[in-house]
């Protein structure tokens, strides 16, 4: 079982920053990828941000390019999500989300960490 603990929300003014961090622990054999997604209330899951965990490759949504860096710390096996400039259309429920091989002969599976509120209000 792996097990995702997700940190950093809050409320913040317009334009301010938060940071997000999520931590991975228990039967991780290989992280592949771990990445963020928001749900904002009445809306649809979307994707933030992935990174890939052995290259460091990103990829983000067109809405959070250029305010928003996804970055790893390996050792820990710990994903951060900096947002920077934020704006009130940010507020959601941020998750973590890992693709985690849990024995070497295991199938990649993805876990979902419980969700942390930002909201971006004055």
């Amino acid at each position: 079982q792996v097990q995702l603990v997700e940190s950093g929300g809050g409320l913040v003014q317009p334009g301010g920053s938060l940071r997000l961090s999520c931590a991975a622990s228990g039967s991780i054999f290989r992280i592949d990828r771990m990445a963020w997604y928001r749900q904002a209330p009445g809306k649809e899951r979307e994707f933030v941000a992935g990174i890939n965990w052995s290259i460091g490759s990103t990829n983000y949504a067109d809405s959070v390019k250029g305010r928003f860096t996804i970055s790893r710390d390996n050792a820990k096996n710990t994903v951060y999500l900096q947002m920077n400039s934020l704006k009130p259309e940010d507020t959601a429920v941020y998750f973590c989300k890992a693709d985690v091989q849990t024995l070497p002969v295991s199938a990649v599976g993805g876990y979902w960490g419980q969700g942390t509120q930002v909201t971006v209000s004055s």
